[in-house]
């Protein structure tokens, strides 16, 4: 294990973090004093629901395995996120946790921290395949499984005469929109043939430009012609829900099928109004995160994957699953 004391030249490389915009914060020990010195990469962080939770998470874990932290935020941004990982390995950390912002130019980041001897683990949002042998393992949502699983909950809302779908993509280019919509296509595609995809646009993981470009689908479309929507994430799931009440359709007849079971999701679905969603916690994401770094800077053996549960959440059993985000 390398030096467990936080040195100057950490203290300086948290110190320009700051003034470039990212954020750094440092987990307590809880006596066990392992001492392990931890960078993690975001690309969210307290700007976003999600990565609040996951960050108060992450930080508990943090103060119980004696884990210091470094925290980024990248914003998405991923040669902003290619600098901070510059920055990092810079300072010799015992781990790196790393969220990528943009999956397809993670690489070399991935190959500097090899060449320096520090593992890495990927967390919430998965490496290329091509790159999973420079990761120690991936926790996190299997985003192709969340994908098919919400397949699963529109062509059996659709039965078996099936019917024509939209999907609210994510952020292009991200790898968590990139492999929920490949899951979910994949999967009609073997188990619901009668289910078709007739249009689709990007939602930004955002609920104005949901609103916007579902009410844009259902002009250009036809709302007669639509029998149901894909949003990928809860958050445009509200977005596209509000676009259709704001035509004067009734959403409980073009059932939406969302993921996250969000503070947005979860109403609407006990209402009616969201036919689905998935439920995913970033307690378990952040948690887990810090326990695998962990046990890879004890050079433990990993299994490639560490999947979190995601079940099915509908109006029947939405009560079970307080939201967390």
């Amino acid at each position: 294990m390398r030096n467990s004391r936080i040195a100057l030249v950490s203290v300086l490389a948290v110190a320009g973090l700051a003034l470039s915009g990212c954020s750094a914060t440092t987990g307590a020990s809880d006596g066990t004093d392992a001492g392990y010195r931890v960078y993690a990469l975001l690309p969210q962080g307290n700007d976003q629901p999600y990565g609040t939770n996951y960050l108060k998470a992450m930080n508990a874990a943090a103060a119980d395995l004696g884990v210091s932290l470094t925290i980024t935020n990248a914003e998405y941004d991923s040669a902003k996120q290619a600098s901070e990982c510059s920055v990092a390995i810079a300072t010799k950390p015992d781990g790196i946790i790393l969220w990528p912002a943009a999956v397809d130019t993670i690489r070399p980041c991935l190959e500097a921290a090899k060449a320096a001897g520090i593992p890495v683990n990927a967390s919430n949002s998965d490496v290329l395949p091509a790159d999973k042998a420079l990761v120690g393992t991936y926790t996190g949502p299997s985003n192709d499984g969340v994908g098919r699983a919400a397949a699963k909950l529109v062509g059996d809302k659709l039965g078996a005469d099936g019917g024509d779908i939209i999907i609210i993509q994510g952020l292009s280019g991200n790898s968590t929109a990139i492999d929920r919509e490949a899951g979910f296509r994949d999967e009609l595609a073997a188990s619901y043939p009668n289910v078709k995809v007739i249009g689709q646009q990007p939602g930004d993981w955002a609920k104005d430009v949901a609103l916007t470009v579902t009410s844009e689908l259902l002009t250009s479309l036809g709302a007669e012609n639509i029998d149901a929507i894909y949003a990928v994430d809860d958050t445009m799931a509200a977005g596209a829900i509000e676009a259709m009440e704001n035509r004067g359709i009734d959403p409980t007849t073009i059932p939406v099928v969302g993921t996250g079971n969000t503070k947005l999701g979860q109403p609407n679905v006990l209402s009616g109004k969201q036919y689905a969603t998935l439920f995913q916690s970033p307690v378990w994401d952040g948690e887990n995160a810090v326990k695998y770094i962990v046990e890879a800077i004890k050079g433990n053996s990993l299994d490639a994957n560490y999947f979190m549960p995601v079940p099915e959440v509908t109006k029947d059993n939405a009560a079970d699953y307080p939201a967390e985000w």
